[in-house]
């Protein structure tokens, strides 16, 4: 246990140099004309020292947000914002999937043609049973970058069967709670196994997850692209490695979201209800007759 405890605190004191040497020395991992430098890149992205780089820059931010609160509100709004503006972007991935969808009916419908191109000059013709399955696509933008966003928005369901019941404070701690515990820990998890299954559809000779540094080094004397571009039929949609592109970014916007949750419950505990949704952007849609009652209350 006690070696345990030693590997733990020495894995954090190491984080500051692996942090200092990585942003001194962008070449060695950013280089990817270097298959030696793709090859740390891949094998940091989903590392134990990358772990305990982002575990103690949480810590030392924390640290500085309890001492100085409005840098934990500025925390809150640069993450919930970045969460929120990326939502909104990807949130009109609904609307290109709802036109296409009626192009694709039509083109087969009343003009009863096989394939559809797109653009000027060179056009991106592909059939248009490519063009339907690419409609999936747009379904998994919306599901894995709008999530925080939703998130911030307050809109995924919530089964309380204690939090309505309890106070204030408590509701603020049960939140904190849930984002050390729950959403965190699991948006870590989805990284750590998207990260690899990621990468073994874009390069080859696949890389896993028990490779050592010097093992995946090894590696890069072989290294090459070969971007997965199998489909599911013969004329499908052949990007699939973005759905795999997709998971990892919302395993990360969920890891921030967590974030900036955890610092947003912390200070609504610490300061009271008077700053509750403080700083909070949620969308709003007009309704000017719900106004017009307001005014008359």
């Amino acid at each position: 246990m006690l070696d345990g405890i030693a590997w733990f605190f020495q894995n954090i004191a190491y984080a500051f140099y692996n942090f200092g040497y990585a942003v001194l020395n962008p070449g060695t991992w950013l280089n990817w004309s270097d298959p030696e430098s793709l090859m740390r890149f891949v094998y940091y992205g989903g590392s134990v020292e990358f772990f305990f780089v982002v575990f103690t820059l949480f810590l030392v931010v924390t640290a500085i947000g309890i001492a100085i609160p409005s840098v934990m509100w500025g925390m809150v709004r640069g993450l919930e914002g970045f969460g929120n503006t990326v939502g909104r972007v990807a949130a009109w991935a609904g609307l290109l999937m709802v036109l296409q969808q009626i192009i694709v009916v039509f083109i087969q419908r009343v003009f009863a043609d096989s394939q559809l191109s797109l653009g000027f000059g060179s056009a991106f013709t592909r059939d248009i049973s490519w063009w339907s399955e690419e409609l999936k696509l747009y379904n998994a933008i919306i599901v894995c970058l709008c999530c925080a966003y939703t998130f911030v928005q307050g809109g995924h369901v919530r089964v309380d069967l204690v939090y309505s019941a309890v106070g204030y404070r408590t509701r603020r701690l049960i939140d904190m709670f849930g984002s050390l515990f729950f959403i965190m820990p699991m948006a870590v998890l989805i990284w750590l196994y998207g990260w690899f299954f990621m990468w073994r559809h874009l390069i080859t000779p696949k890389v896993n997850s028990t490779d050592t540094l010097e093992r995946t080094l090894l590696k890069a004397r072989a290294v090459r692209w070969n971007v997965e571009t199998v489909g599911f039929s013969p004329n499908g949609f052949d990007a699939y490695f973005l759905f795999k592109v997709l998971m990892v970014a919302f395993a990360g916007m969920i890891f921030l979201q967590g974030v900036a949750f955890f610092y947003r419950s912390y200070r609504e505990f610490v300061e009271g209800e008077a700053s509750e949704n403080k700083y909070l952007d949620k969308d709003r849609l007009d309704d000017p007759d719900a106004e017009l009652v307001a005014e008359i209350h």
